[in-house]
């Protein structure tokens, strides 16, 4: 008896299926289909990249659209957020306008963008094109990325003088420095360092600013104070109230509270890790974990943190003199930093403890310390490098130990990278000691929050005592829950407001509330520093997630039929080397599009159809839907061997030949053609590019 039938669908090799003839058999799929699989396609990216739009592409575009939702010229103080409330807090921007004069308090940048090709973000700052004239300074909190990334992109174009504490000056002239992309002419970098001890204050237009010293894990970190003729309102900026800084330069917790008792209009403060209860430990809690990891390690000792943490790598630098270890500086902002602070006296370092990095492999091993850039796994970072393989002095062994004093920044998405950059140190077999780990490590605590948590932020607003309050820096989630806290503080609920990115608030002595929304968004910025378009991103997200396929068709004008076999290209869509029969069955589709359709309609309509017939094809024979571009090379004029030779476009009239004489210069038609076919093979060539992926 015969075997029972199997009736079940079995896919071939590439997931199509298979007709009893061998060849690739069409789903019964329409061309609409396929063209609203291919559109469903492009709104996921764009759905991904809108998340990233410019105020242009959000408002449609055109001047008048951009800023048709906000018009109020009240005497009222306005505040609004262009950056940094929301996402956790990036790109930390916030505009005060009154009147006539504008100042712009932080302008950072946000780092954890995940697009193809992208680096980070930037505030868009298409509102200042309308009050550009009012703009009298940028006012920084403090010296991290994400509240002054955006400097070098948007002073040149809205140039002011720059306000701050003398490190966070010096900060902001560090990265002015090692930008990539050359200034503009004419362009000046102005910036006034204030001291914060000393309670100096300066005039800016209507306004008076003054800075008042608070902790974060940065030196030079301030409150700004900005005395308006509405009121006094106080930015916290990023802070933790560290009672006992490595530094002893303690918040000032005084002047603070003789503010409030002077009266403060509004307190914008930080909500970063609202969410976390109690209050975070002192960092002088992680200086003993260093001397006792050195104490306990056979061999080399890698630290990785933050650059900017410079109280961090003092101690470092403490803990290796203690052992009698040599210092080694690697990454090229740990370096920059670290030679600025030492520079402006934020650092001491002993004669003799810095060594070059390139020495470090023929020094003994118990006699180093390396401190470098990589603890959240960024790559091409130092420590990255060393964990793949790839850097240029250091090859770890299985003696070494390495710290992670940090743990990933909060809504970054940093947590893979880390643990995928720790799994590359242990194959190494290196000892790697991380904060989440250290009670199975038996090590003491190697970090903490740069932030406040929740009983910190409360005592910050008893200190200023605000009438109306406005989380900033953070989460929607998270500066909710700064509101909730503030009520609790006794604050009347309808005094707060938990505002988004663009939304205008505006005070009066009286009343808060939102009176608009301004033009807002991000700007997208290269590895090199140069904007990227949101278009060009959309494109990169659609070949990311279904590649491409170009077609080569070099068709005879006068016969419209192709002169040779049509030429694929594939992109991220499949080999074709290993889709032999589809390829084939590709062409002949090919063949039969020209063959009917290119001698009906003009060459723009042809591409356009050619277009929807590949893309309705390819997602029947694979369910997927690549980007499609076609490309028709026409050939017309002069016939050599009965073929049509010369280009469409190209004069084809001969000139007259008097007495059967050859014009001095003028080619016969076989050089033409000759000359013509070998432009044409050079041009193959370049398209095809010798590469195995063609076919």
């Amino acid at each position: 008896m015969p075997p029972a039938k199997d009736n079940r669908k079995r896919p071939n090799n590439r997931g199509d299926k298979a007709a009893p003839n061998g060849q690739p058999q069409k789903r019964a799929i329409s061309r609409g289909e396929a063209i609203r699989a291919q559109k469903r396609n492009a709104e996921d990216a764009t759905r991904i990249a809108s998340q990233y739009l410019d105020a242009d592409s959000k408002s449609g575009g055109g001047e008048q659209q951009r800023r048709a939702n906000f018009i109020d010229d009240s005497p009222r103080l306005k505040i609004i957020g262009l950056g940094g409330m929301d996402g956790g807090g990036s790109k930390n921007t916030i505009l005060v306008e009154y009147k006539n004069d504008v100042v712009i308090i932080d302008c950072g940048s946000d780092l954890g963008v995940d697009l193809p090709g992208i680096n980070y973000g930037i505030a868009d700052m298409s509102y200042l094109d309308s009050v550009k004239h009012k703009l009298r300074a940028y006012i920084i909190t403090h010296g991290h990325l994400d509240h002054i990334g955006g400097l070098p992109h948007m002073m040149p174009l809205y140039p002011a003088p720059v306000y701050g504490s003398r490190f966070s000056i010096g900060r902001v002239e560090e990265i002015f420095q090692n930008f990539g992309l050359p200034m503009p002419d004419g362009f000046e970098l102005k910036t006034v360092a204030m001291n914060e001890n000393t309670h100096e204050r300066l005039k800016i237009g209507e306004f008076t600013l003054e800075f008042v010293r608070i902790t974060h894990s940065i030196p030079g970190s301030t409150c700004v104070v900005l005395d308006t003729p509405v009121g006094r309102i106080i930015n916290t900026g990023d802070f933790r109230l560290d009672p006992n800084p490595l530094d002893h330069e303690r918040s000032d917790t005084e002047r603070l509270i003789e503010l409030g008792r002077e009266g403060v209009l509004a307190l914008l403060s930080e909500s970063t890790t609202s969410e976390r209860p109690g209050r975070t430990p002192s960092e002088s809690t992680i200086e003993q974990s260093f001397i006792d990891i050195m104490e306990n390690s056979p061999g080399r000792c890698f630290m990785a943190m933050f650059s900017t943490n410079v109280n961090r790598i003092q101690m470092i630098i403490n803990a290796a003199s203690h052992h009698g270890r040599k210092i080694a500086l690697d990454g090229r902002s740990m370096v920059s930093t670290l030679e600025m602070a030492v520079r402006h006296g934020f650092v001491r370092i002993p004669k003799g403890t810095i060594v070059p990095i390139a020495s470090v492999a023929s020094m003994k091993d118990e006699q180093i310390v390396v401190v470098s850039t990589g603890c959240q796994g960024e790559p091409n970072s130092a420590l990255q490098r060393m964990a793949s393989g790839d850097h240029k002095h250091i090859k770890l062994k299985p003696q070494d130990t390495v710290v992670l004093s940090s743990t990933p920044i909060p809504e970054s998405g940093n947590d893979a990278l880390v643990g995928n950059m720790v799994d590359d140190l242990m194959r190494k077999g290196v000892h790697v000691y991380r904060h989440e780990t250290r009670d199975l490590d038996g090590c003491g605590p190697l970090h903490v929050s740069g932030h406040a948590s929740i009983d910190e932020y409360k005592e910050m607003i008893q200190m200023t005592q605000p009438k109306f309050f406005i989380p900033i820096y953070g989460s929607y989630r998270s500066k909710q829950r700064h509101i909730e806290a503030a009520v609790e503080e006794g604050i009347p609920r309808k005094n707060t407001i938990n505002a988004e990115n663009g939304e205008v608030i505006a005070l009066d002595g009286n009343k808060m509330e939102i009176a608009g929304v301004a033009p807002h968004g991000t700007i997208l910025v290269d590895q090199t520093g140069a904007i990227v378009s949101n278009i060009v991103v959309k494109d990169r997200l659609m070949l990311s997630q279904e590649g491409l396929v170009a077609v080569v068709l070099t068709v005879d004008k006068k016969s419209g039929q192709l002169m040779t076999s049509p030429d694929i290209i594939s992109r991220g869509f499949i080999y074709m080397k290993d889709q032999e029969e589809l390829m084939n069955a590709f062409r002949a589709e090919l063949k039969r599009a020209v063959s009917q359709r290119f001698k009906r309609i003009d060459l723009d309509r042809f591409k356009a159809e050619l277009r929807e017939h590949v893309t309705h094809f390819l997602y029947e024979q694979t369910g997927r839907s690549p980007i499609v571009i076609p490309v028709v090379n026409v050939i017309g004029g002069a016939k050599v061997g009965g073929q049509n030779m010369k280009p469409t476009g190209q004069q084809g009239q001969n000139r007259p030949n008097v007495g059967g004489a050859k014009p001095q210069g003028q080619k016969s038609p076989e050089q033409e053609a000759a000359e013509l076919q070998e432009r044409f093979a050079k041009m193959r060539a370049k398209l095809l590019n010798q590469d195995a992926r063609v076919d």
